[in-house]
């Protein structure tokens, strides 16, 4: 009986520390910037704060291979590798597909225990995708689309 409640004690401690290290965001916290002369007063329930925390801490999960904020997509990958020298051939293809379409974005990215892997684009949906798909396949037929987190795209076009 003794034991079972020195666990119960101690899991209730883990589980309180991991609820409290999750950080609560003001809604005031994100709008002011540090320098400014203005003041901001935002009366408002405290539950938009919660649900804002939440949205933020959710969309957390979403990082590009370089850190950066981003969002579910679609990549094409072009390579796959994990012999001794799957560095050198995941560079040769980069190379070898930035000087057939060079207008569109490569991506080199490491997987530990050392696996190396060439995905192209940035696309929201896969039907997006599909027609490079279709024209890069072409030229490197192991080509296939894959689930990634992309970088926001332009919405802008110029």
């Amino acid at each position: 009986m003794f034991r079972k409640t020195i666990v119960l004690i101690i899991i209730a401690g883990f589980n309180a520390g991991l609820c409290n290290a999750q950080a609560f965001i003001k809604t005031g916290d994100l709008l002011s910037r540090p320098g400014s002369k203005g003041e901001l007063t935002i009366n408002q329930d405290q539950a938009i704060d919660t649900l804002i925390s939440r949205h933020i801490s959710s969309n957390r999960k979403y990082r590009t291979s370089d850190g950066r904020q981003g969002m579910p997509g679609f990549r094409i990958q072009i390579y796959y590798g994990s012999v001794r020298n799957a560095r050198e051939e995941a560079n040769k293809v980069m190379l070898q597909f930035l000087n057939k379409f060079g207008e569109k974005k490569a991506y080199l990215q490491y997987l530990d225990p050392g696996w190396y892997m060439v995905r192209v684009g940035n696309y929201r949906t896969r039907t997006e995708a599909y027609n490079d798909f279709m024209e890069i396949r072409k030229e490197f037929p192991d080509a296939y689309i894959v689930p990634a987190v992309i970088i926001f795209p332009d919405l802008i076009k110029d």
